[in-house]
């Protein structure tokens, strides 16, 4: 399939676009919102001839978020648009970047050619930063024809998805061909953009710039502050985040089982999507659980049984509120989320088997003794219990992951300079 035919059976597709779009808002209303901007249409009056960060969700906003304020420093003269393709991406971008006049946002239009000239006509970026494996030929080719270039920030690229992509080498060469800079994790995966078509020149080893995240001190004094008006000092609390559908009934299971020997256990639940806060607040209830909603602003109490995470930009701050953590999408086979994150605040990290996401970053924290790994309600129970009564080997898991986050830290200052070689000011 060639560029072409892909455009043409994306036009042909679009009633099943607009289907999907539909179902989706039945879950969370917020998709029913700014749809003119998926065709460039009605989108808002922005300053032009900035740089172009594409971060798709949630994950790859955090993930963009150091990079975008190394951005703002080294560039200070220069807009920078952020898109997304989702409601909760947009959220994180406006919860981590409310108080920058300079940041501006709107969904990235589908990748129709019609639709990528007006938004480019538009926005007229310098340069074009994509976040981690989001590419689209039509997009990038319209890059291409104006001079734009193109890099692909984080770059990742499973086995699986190089074997996808090279079903359609006459689709995906001659694209990764008019990209400009793969600033890549990992050397296996840079082969892998070789192999596909890249050009060798522009494919650079950098590193994960997720090892880059700073955590502010004040976020860890703020949590200890609101244990203690919990009077939770003591009290033992757990964190299960980032929960896909198929977990919570096992994370709840597990709690139960810790409450029959700790009868005063604290669960931080937080749901990765937020169409899912209301069920799974439901759910909760349903179960027999006392439960609080952390938007609802009600105090944690000593009977309070689970705390729902219900709020959107707080992640960082629930985790530096627990004191080990299970990161979910990982007894689903949704490939996991970020382990560095609980890592960054020294917590003991748990994640259930289905990694692929961060296979890397799992196993050196793996290796390390960081990250422990278990299957089931019955062995996350054991995990969340042991580290309960062991805190030095709690404490011992903490410190692990935090050096390794030290020891693999650079990527950002070395994707910066990468960024900076392409804009040329």
């Amino acid at each position: 399939m060639n560029r072409t035919l892909y455009s043409c059976l994306f036009y042909l597709a679009l009633p099943l676009v607009a289907l999907r779009l539909w179902l989706r808002a039945r879950k969370a209303p917020a998709y029913a919102k700014r749809v003119g901007e998926r065709f460039s249409w009605g989108l808002p009056v922005m300053q032009p001839g900035g740089i172009w960060v594409h971060a798709v969700s949630v994950g790859e906003s955090i993930a963009a978020a150091p990079m975008i304020r190394g951005l703002l420093e080294r560039y200070p003269q220069l807009p920078i648009t952020v898109t997304c393709m989702t409601p909760t991406g947009f959220e994180r971008i406006q919860a981590l970047f409310a108080n920058e006049p300079r940041i501006q946002h709107c969904y990235l239009p589908y990748d129709l050619p019609c639709a990528a000239k007006r938004f480019l006509d538009r926005v007229q970026p310098k340069l074009a930063v994509i976040m981690e494996t989001e590419l689209w030929p039509n997009h990038i080719h319209q890059c291409a024809k104006r001079g734009i270039p193109v890099a692909l920030a984080n770059a990742r690229l499973s086995a699986r998805s190089a074997k996808g992509y090279g079903r359609f080498a006459r689709l995906t060469a001659p694209m990764l061909a008019e990209m400009s800079l793969f600033a890549v994790q990992t050397e296996t995966e840079a082969e892998r953009f070789r192999s596909l078509g890249a050009r060798p020149e522009t494919v650079e080893v950098t590193g994960s710039i997720k090892f880059d995240l700073a955590i502010d001190p004040q976020l860890l004094a703020l949590a200890a502050a609101l244990r203690e008006q919990w009077h939770a000092s003591e009290r033992p609390v757990w964190i299960a985040a980032s929960t896909h559908e198929g977990e919570d009934e096992v994370v709840l299971a597990a709690h139960r089982q810790l409450l029959a020997s700790y009868p005063n256990a604290l669960l931080i639940l937080v749901p990765r999507h937020q169409e899912r806060f209301n069920p799974m607040f439901e759910l909760c209830q349903q179960q027999g659980f006392a439960t609080v909603r952390r938007s609802s602003g009600e105090a944690v109490t000593a009977q309070t049984s689970v705390l729902l995470g219900d709020t959107m930009g707080e992640l960082l701050f629930l985790y530096a509120l627990a004191d080990s953590a299970f990161v979910g999408g990982s007894l689903v086979a949704t490939g996991g989320h970020n382990p560095l994150e609980p890592a960054a605040l020294a917590k003991p990290v748990i994640c259930g088997p289905h990694v692929f996401n961060f296979l890397e970053i799992s196993a050196m924290m793996r290796d390390a003794g960081a990250l422990q790994e278990v299957d089931d309600a019955e062995g996350l129970a054991v995990a969340v219990q042991r580290l309960f009564e062991l805190p030095q080997d709690a404490q011992k898991m903490g410190q692990a992951g935090l050096a390794v986050m030290r020891a693999n830290q650079g990527a950002l200052k070395r994707l910066l300079d990468g960024l900076g070689r392409l804009l040329n000011v």
